[in-house]
């Protein structure tokens, strides 16, 4: 038997829980569009994501290393799989739109630059008096207008709720993309789960790719009691295994900690406050999905830990310098003689500043890419 789009939105009506975003109430499209006859609109918005050229390119786009420094460690795109695989356990817990919020959660780093967040804090400096630039509007400005794949429209025609949850992503206060989607209302909880979410799998699995590469040790992260629970759960489990097994099992005892936390808190918010329709959800005035205050203490503690020994390694902070020199002669260069960047990104021009057709040329390669085009454009005995 089919299941159709109309039996979906049912199912929908039927079973999730009442401050659920229903595909039936989306606020739709900026482009008018007939319905699918089997996927319902947030379905849709997903497999746009998943098959746009923003997603693909996160296969090369670094998370903390850069992806020629080894197969094992993880890239933009498989921390966005992991950072969806927790939203859609979440989400299903506690009887959210788990469509909407994956669609949410694999949209949210499309506009990341190479070389993570050492190339965003370069091309928001480069892009000072020209804007600023943020990859949560980047993001955003990427679904919208940068993927062309449809006749009728620029972009990906995404419905309200994915667009906004994805500029409302984190902080959003004071973004100015942010003011379309009326900036005084919090987004639905489907997408508030992603901000969550997002922080849970990289705290874990950039504890492991730290260990891995010998950046991190077992006394760096025995700091944090978030960390030493899940090691001494992972041991107690499995005594006999080797240390990589306990490893994976530290890892993953940590990931269920802070999701069965964050579920339990979120459900406990929800009953005390009332909270009992989306609207309730978006104008109660802060974000409803948090960690416990004990959690809460734990994850940032752990934060500072990965801030002050991995995220400010040596070896960190060389590739965070070397990345910086190599996005800032680009934008120079391409600022000082434009006929340099491919005519189909400079036609932009017609639309855009020059600066920003640049910031959306360089936020769109990859690491590999970036590299390559400063070699291009700097060894004389490169082929251009």
């Amino acid at each position: 038997m089919l299941r159709l789009r109309e039996d979906w939105e049912r199912v929908e009506t039927q079973t999730l829980a009442p401050y659920a975003m229903r595909s039936l109430d989306s606020h739709g499209r900026c482009f008018a569009e007939k319905p699918h006859p089997m996927r319902t609109a947030f379905q849709r918005d997903r497999d746009r994501v998943i098959h746009s050229a923003a997603f693909r390119r996160l296969e090369y786009k670094t998370q903390v290393f850069v992806n020629h420094e080894g197969d094992y460690y993880r890239t933009r795109l498989t921390h966005t799989l992991e950072t969806a695989q927790i939203t859609r356990t979440v989400a299903r817990i506690l009887g959210l739109n788990v469509d909407l919020a994956e669609a949410v959660a694999l949209a949210h780093d499309l506009g990341h630059p190479p070389f993570g967040h050492a190339g965003e804090k370069m091309l928001n400096e480069l892009m000072r008096g020209h804007g600023g630039f943020d990859h949560n509007a980047q993001s955003l400005r990427t679904v919208d207008w940068i993927e062309v794949r449809y006749p009728d429209f620029r972009g990906l025609n995404l419905t309200y709720e994915v667009r906004e949850g994805i500029i409302k992503h984190s902080a959003f206060k004071g973004r100015s993309a942010a003011q379309e989607f009326d900036p005084a209302l919090y987004p639905c909880l489907e997408a508030q789960i992603v901000d969550l979410a997002d922080e849970i799998a990289y705290l874990a699995h950039d504890a492991d790719d730290g260990v891995e590469a010998q950046m991190l040790s077992e006394t760096d992260l025995e700091g944090s009691k978030l960390y030493r629970e899940a090691r001494s759960a992972a041991i107690s489990a499995h005594p006999e295994d080797r240390d990589k097994v306990v490893r994976y099992q530290t890892v993953r005892h940590m990931i269920n900690r802070m999701v069965t936390d964050l579920v339990t808190n979120v459900d406990r918010e929800l009953t005390s406050g009332g909270i009992s329709s989306v609207e309730q959800v978006r104008q109660a005035g802060r974000p409803l999905a948090a960690f416990s205050a004990e959690v809460s203490e734990r994850v940032k503690e752990l934060r500072q830990i990965m801030r002050d020994r991995l995220y400010r390694h040596y070896r960190v902070s060389r590739m965070t310098e070397k990345a910086g020199r190599v996005l800032a002669s680009l934008f120079e260069t391409y600022m000082a003689e434009p006929r340099q960047i491919p005519e189909h990104a400079l036609a932009h021009t017609k639309h855009e500043t020059l600066a920003r057709v640049i910031a959306d040329y360089i936020a769109g390669m990859t690491d590999r890419f970036a590299l390559d085009e400063y070699r291009k454009l700097f060894d004389p005995d490169e082929r251009v």
